[in-house]
């Protein structure tokens, strides 16, 4: 019985084009540990308790940073669209849009396609790298 190929297994195109659309729209969730937590606080000049009650909610029973109203990441600065935690930035946000649910078929691929306009353009990204990333976090 042979293994059958991912649809994208001659890898796909990305590169991040900075337009800070996987940071807003909404509603949605950013899952963070308690390292991250720190990480990110560290990186911030706050306390664990600063960063956990003004940028993290629970959500299901699991943690994940806060949104504005308009579903922008706390950390998202509309005015120069950049993300203000962009070393320190979860996993989540580290391997978009390398998502299983992103991967799912060429259909779900082409609907992230309507709010990334990096994907499908830039350096090929090999099918064991996407592999990497989507198995760091299960999105």
């Amino acid at each position: 019985m042979t293994e059958q190929l991912p649809w994208y297994h001659e890898g796909l195109r990305f590169q991040c084009s900075q337009c800070g659309n996987c940071c807003t729209g909404g509603p949605g969730v950013v899952w963070v540990t308690d390292d991250e937590i720190r990480e990110i606080a560290e990186f911030r000049g706050l306390s664990i308790g600063e960063m956990r009650i003004n940028h993290t909610k629970l959500h299901g029973g699991r943690v994940t940073l806060r949104e504005f109203a308009n579903g922008d990441c706390t950390f998202f600065d509309g005015q120069t669209r950049r993300c203000t935690i962009y070393p320190v930035r979860p996993p989540q946000c580290r391997t978009w849009p390398f998502w299983n649910s992103n991967l799912e078929s060429p259909e779900t691929w082409k609907r992230a396609q309507t709010v990334c306009p990096g994907m499908g353009e830039g350096n090929l990204v090999q099918l064991e790298s996407i592999h990497q990333q989507a198995a760091v976090i299960d999105i």
